[in-house]
């Protein structure tokens, strides 16, 4: 049974973990600006003497997405937390296909997760080696049916993907991500490497979670709660992010079997 803290507050269980992995777009800001409450239960974590990680399914260096929470107001000890997505991916391919061709398959503000090898871009895709899929190209960012005729000839191609979410909310619009162009690949019968929740990779490099008791946070029941249930660790789900409308439509025991995911906790907002 699924236990909704509302009225409680993240506060009344912060003692019962060691390590909290929380999500940022969707729990901490929506793309936009920041949560006001969330940021005050991040500051109540810290101050409980408990560890925590910004851990998001972002295609970019965790630089990058730590620059653009500073655009958003957020202050330097909280930010310092964030691991992201993408700075799995760098470190994967610098080890791995660093003097590959690449075709790139995202919008140019990506261009910094490979700035260190852009030299092997490639701007033909049947010249590539691999594919580099960060999410989809600005002005082809809805049908997916351009992609399934961009990728039916490159199915013997390992495509990395950097974002496993498939979509999230910007605001009060809806986008795709990557994930939802490495599924399609994977329809077709290519190969996706994944980097980001709820793949395990993303989790053990961000922090030491050995013989910890962890809560993972999100608003992804895809992503944040089925890589919570693959390791084991008990969930958290924001209800009032990409899931809002299925859970006031069918409620969260409905909806939490629908996707095969173990919810422990909900909350309408993450709320000390």
């Amino acid at each position: 049974m699924t236990k909704n803290l509302d009225k409680e507050g993240l506060g009344s269980i912060v003692a019962n973990y060691d390590i909290f992995y929380i999500d940022l777009w969707g729990v901490v800001h929506n793309g936009i600006a920041l949560h006001k409450n969330a940021i005050e239960t991040l500051e109540q974590i810290s101050k409980s003497n408990k560890d925590y990680v910004l851990l998001t399914n972002a295609p970019r260096p965790s630089k990058t997405v730590k620059s653009f929470l500073e655009k958003m107001g957020m202050n330097i000890q909280i930010r310092e937390k964030v691991y992201s997505s993408g700075e799995a991916a760098l470190s994967y391919l610098n080890k791995n296909y660093s003097s590959e061709k690449f075709y790139h398959i995202g919008p140019p503000r990506d261009f910094d997760l490979f700035l260190d090898f852009r030299k092997n871009k490639e701007e033909k895709i049947s010249k590539s080696s691999y594919l580099l899929c960060t999410g989809l190209f600005d002005d082809e960012s809805m049908d997916l049916n351009y992609y399934k005729d961009l990728l039916k000839d490159q199915i013997k191609k390992t495509m990395i993907c950097t974002n496993p979410d498939l979509i999230v909310d910007r605001g009060n619009k809806r986008e795709l991500c990557a994930g939802s162009v490495a599924l399609i690949f994977e329809k077709m019968g290519g190969k996706v490497v994944y980097f980001g929740k709820p793949f395990p990779e993303v989790y053990n490099q961000s922090i030491n979670n050995k013989n910890k008791k962890v809560l993972s946070i999100g608003d992804n029941l895809n992503t944040d709660i089925k890589g919570a249930n693959l390791l084991n660790f008990d969930s958290l789900l924001i209800s009032n992010g990409v899931h809002k409308k299925e859970i006031e439509d069918e409620g969260i025991e409905a909806v939490s079997k629908k996707y095969e995911a173990i919810v422990n906790f909900t909350q309408t907002e993450l709320k000390w």
